[in-house]
């Protein structure tokens, strides 16, 4: 929704603006301006970018509408299912996880916590670790690191998309010289002509300059910075559960991993300790 609002604002202010100083709108209708910027700017997306990063592209347009997938919601019932994962390792041994780990997308285990089970990366991430553990790995500092390098993996690859769309960005007021350019090329061509057709070919022209930069500005360059504000909201998602793993390999008591865990969360979709407390002990029981 504050995307559409953002969008909004900027076009109506700028048309706004431009019609209140006396101009005219059919002027800046360019269509072949609009062509030379776009066109070049869509080609050399994907000339400068694999085809990974250019399907992923697609799909993330939609977090410009959405924003970041986790609310406070999510983080409640992520901090919820650790305490239960945790108090049943303290109680019956890890082992007692292994069929939920092994399984975890027919787990009643996981799903009594639907949101998580929905979530292929983070259910996996948790599973990958808590096998580890079963396994014997004890050593929270070694695991901490190699939480560290995938979640740094997978954010690096979420911030291609973001900073595809960033270097997109950067070439569009250099693409609308380009269009300027080739609009004076035309209006060369017809320098016989006289001062009133001129100065309407000089006026198209300077129109792919004004669409360049509004289209970095105004549109590219903002879409890029949500994405990437997105992505690093949701890459806490994973963090927090590191942080409650590694509180728990520590010896730490179920209710104190997960507040290791709900501490390393943005405020915004941080729950209270006592929202967690409640969650907690109305969690589903896990056998």
């Amino acid at each position: 929704m504050f995307f559409i609002i953002g969008i909004v604002t900027v076009i109506g202010c700028v048309l706004g603006g431009y019609v209140a100083m006396g101009g005219k709108l059919f002027v800046l209708w360019q269509p072949f301006e609009v062509v030379i910027i776009g066109g070049a700017a869509i080609g050399a997306f994907i000339v400068g970018n694999p085809k990974s990063v250019l399907t992923r592209t697609f799909g993330a347009m939609g977090k410009l509408l959405k924003g970041p997938k986790y609310s406070k919601e999510a983080y409640l019932e992520l901090l919820s299912l650790q305490y239960s994962i945790f108090k049943l390792a303290k109680s019956k041994g890890m082992l007692a996880l292994e069929a939920h780990v092994e399984n975890p997308h027919e787990s009643d285990l996981f799903q009594k916590f639907p949101i998580l089970h929905g979530d292929h990366h983070a259910l996996e991430f948790l599973c990958d670790y808590l096998r580890m553990m079963i396994l014997g790995s004890e050593n929270p500092f070694e695991m901490e690191s190699l939480m560290d390098e995938e979640i740094d993996t997978r954010h690096a690859e979420e911030m291609q998309i973001a900073g595809a769309i960033q270097a997109m960005a950067d070439a569009t007021p250099a693409l609308g010289i380009v269009a300027a350019v080739l609009g004076v090329i035309k209006t060369m061509g017809s320098i016989t002509e006289p001062p009133e057709v001129l100065g309407k070919l000089i006026g198209g022209a300077l129109v792919g300059t004004f669409l360049g930069v509004l289209l970095a500005y105004g549109f590219f360059g903002p879409m890029a910075s949500s994405l990437k504000q997105t992505y690093d909201a949701e890459i806490k998602y994973l963090q927090c559960i590191k942080v409650g793993l590694l509180a728990h390999m520590q010896g730490n008591a179920p209710a104190v991993s997960v507040e290791f865990a709900r501490k390393a969360l943005l405020e915004d979709v941080r729950p209270t300790f006592y929202e967690v407390e409640e969650a907690s002990e109305n969690a589903p029981s896990i056998a």
